[in-house]
Parts: C-alpha cells; structure tokens; sequence
C-alpha cells in the first residue's frame, strides 16, 4: 500500500497542474448518440481492462471466478483485471495524460474519496456516464451515502458499486463488553496496556476522522467543504486525545502498524484485543477463512462511524467505452449485486434501493441470510456518518505522520 503522507503529497502537487486536456477519443464520443442496444453490440468480441485493488482473496475469486465468467458468457467481453489503487489509478493517468497519449492503458477503474478527487481536478475521467446504465434506474442517487462521495456529488462520473461502514473488531471471550464511547475506550486502554493501535492508513483514518467528529458530539459537523478553521481546531482536541492513549497504546505507541492485515494478525494472535475494517461484514469473512477466532463479533462505538461507497470511473481516453460502460452496467446489476452481497462470497453492501427493483429479485435479496457476528445493517445505519470533503483525510494523514510518527 502506498505511505498515505505519499497521496498527501500528490494532492498538494495536482494542485498546480495546468494542463490541457483533449477531448475523449471518438469512440467515447459517440458512445453518448447511441442506445443501450447498439452500445451493447459495440462492446461484443472487446476485450476490457479493469483496475482495481487486489488484497483480499474473497473479492478477487467474485470478480476473477464469477464476474469475469458471467461477463464473457452474456456480454461476450474478454475482462481483464489488473493490480492498482488510488494513488497508482492517479500516477497513471496523470502520467498518460502528460505524455498526451490519446488511449489510456485501462478501461475502468476501482475509485472513490480522494481518488475521485483528484481524477477529477486533472479532468481524466469520463462522463457524466450513469445515466446511459440501464441499471443504473435502481439506485438511490438522492441517498447521500451514494449520490455524494467525500462531500463530493459524483454527477455521474463515478458509478456506486459498493457500499460499506467502518466497524472494530473484538474476541467476545476476551473482551466481554468492549468500550463503547470515546471515554469508555480511554478508560479501557489505561487498564489493559498495550492491547490496542490505530493502523496508519486508510482504515485507520478513517477511525480517527470518526473520532474527530465524534469527540464534538455533533454527527454533521465535518459536513460541506473543507474547512482550515474548523479543521484546525477539531484535530486539535483529536490529538490531545491521542496523546493521552499514546503511552498504553501497542509498544507505547513509537509505532503504529502500516497496513491492515498487520492489524488483523495482531489480533488474531491475541497481541491486540481489537482490530477494525471498512467493510463491516468482514469479521463473519474472516471467521469463515479461518483467520479470526469464531468468538469474534463487531461493534461500534456510540458516536458512530463513516459510512461511504465505493465506485467504478472510466477513464476519458479509454479506447473501450462501450465494453467499459456495459461491464459497469453488469457490476450494479441485480445479479451481481446480489452475489457480491452474500456474506460468504464478499458481503459488500449492496447501492441498490431494494424498493425499486421489480420480482423475483425484490424478495431474493430480502431473504438472504443474517450476518452472524457482524453487527445488522440497521444497527449501523442508525450512527453512520457522512464521509468529509478529502482534504480532511490528507491534513489528517499527514499531520498524523508529524505528531505520532517523528
């Protein structure tokens, strides 16, 4: 995973690109003049390339097993899934794009937050694209947890395809009732020393923007632009709060583990008595993997936690539009939604509206199995909060780095 002080410094240097950006190439063009049956006939016999992050084995055997199959067997479309994540997705198309190269060298990609961000201040993505999906008539586009993506409408330059919240993780024999505040927590840190850290990446950010907002009590305060003022004074009560842990943090907090399996690791040898993920089923998933014990569960603390989706971009210079728009199509089709959903395939949440999609497919999703350690979505949802506008994430990330890492 790359250092997220690396992304900060990124954001910071796309800020003062000033670049032309040619028009899409033709084939994207006249994708828009065409309807969806002649834009499906388009993308027969094409091969497309996605990319995409590929850390967990779970998502890769949907998309590799089953996604990749379906796609070839009812599109007729060769998808070929490639390595790559935020700050790779943006080097590579900023770097395409100052070479003035008039195809990109992926079709679509796995984006969201910061990412979108930036893709869309170097003009790189195409669209508005959605409404062109016919599956896109299925999807709650006023839902601010789909319709806006860190504070940022997508206006239909990114397509919803997942939708997830932040959850920690605990072993319910060694950890009965864990904390469930912020004072809980502290109290509970400086009576079992050692036993518990904050990852310094994205998950682990996005637990400490959770606490940001949550030390003020005021679940919307972080909503809207960013905000220097209101940034510098929130992340200061956030690091005086950290401080205070630091020393009962795991090895006094003089390091903080870089990437999230360390975490789960930690936890599953019992070093650590909490670990934590962004995808909220993931504790049922890696019970069933054999990772974690079968006594762990989930838990949130009362002041909640972000709440966010996650999307598909094309690129503008794609020379695949038509393939790309139709695998997107497919991603947030029923069937697909469907089986990503299952707790034992991914246990992504769905970004359909249940209420729109017609039988059998209303009641296929509604009788799916319960979570079984994995706290029930409507639990969630009741202290979920609206991801901030990006620049939080970066400040954060990189004044993390400063006063806990140095």
């Amino acid at each position: 995973m790359v250092p997220l002080f690396s992304r900060a410094l990124l954001f910071f240097q796309l800020v003062w690109i000033v670049a032309c950006t040619p028009p899409p190439t033709k084939e994207a063009s006249k994708v828009w003049t065409q309807d969806w049956a002649a834009i499906e006939q388009q993308a027969r016999g094409t091969t497309v390339r996605m990319m995409m992050w590929q850390g967990d084995p779970l998502i890769n055997r949907y998309m590799e097993d089953w996604v990749v199959t379906r796609v070839k067997e009812q599109l007729d479309i060769d998808l070929q899934l490639l390595p790559g994540q935020g700050n790779e997705v943006v080097k590579r198309l900023l770097a395409e794009k100052e070479a003035g190269k008039q195809e990109n060298s992926f079709d679509l990609c796995w984006i969201n937050g910061e990412t979108f961000f930036q893709l869309r201040q170097l003009e790189v993505l195409l669209g508005p694209f959605t409404q062109v999906l016919p599956n896109s008539q299925y999807i709650n586009f006023q839902n601010p947890f789909i319709g806006i993506d860190f504070q940022q409408p997508v206006e239909g330059y990114e397509c919803p395809w997942g939708n997830v919240q932040l959850a920690l993780i605990y072993d319910s024999l060694r950890t009965p009732q864990p904390p469930q505040t912020l004072q809980e927590l502290e109290d509970w840190v400086k009576a079992n020393p050692g036993k518990f850290t904050i990852p310094y990446e994205f998950t682990g950010m996005t637990l400490l923007k959770s606490w940001m907002i949550g030390l003020t009590g005021n679940p919307t305060v972080l909503n809207g632009p960013f905000d220097e003022s209101k940034y510098q004074a929130l992340a200061s009560g956030l690091f005086q709060y950290l401080e205070r842990l630091r020393p009962y943090l795991w090895r006094q907090g003089t390091t903080f583990p870089t990437s999230l399996s360390a975490t789960h690791q930690l936890f599953a040898n019992g070093e650590l008595a909490f670990t934590m993920s962004n995808n909220d089923t993931e504790v049922d998933n890696k019970i069933r993997q054999g990772i974690f014990p079968g006594s762990a569960k989930s838990f949130v603390f009362k002041s909640g936690t972000i709440q966010n989706s996650h999307y598909l971009g094309i690129p503008s210079h794609t020379p695949q539009a038509a393939g790309a728009l139709a695998v997107a199509n497919f991603l947030i089709s029923p069937e697909a939604q469907l089986r990503k959903l299952q707790p034992s395939v991914w246990g992504d949440g769905t970004v359909l509206d249940i209420s729109r999609l017609p039988e059998p497919w209303r009641s296929s999703f509604q009788a799916l199995p319960e979570r079984k350690n994995a706290l029930p979505r409507s639990v969630l949802q009741t202290v979920a909060l609206q991801e901030p506008a990006p620049e939080y994430m970066l400040r954060l990330s990189e004044d993390f780095r400063k006063k806990m890492l140095q």
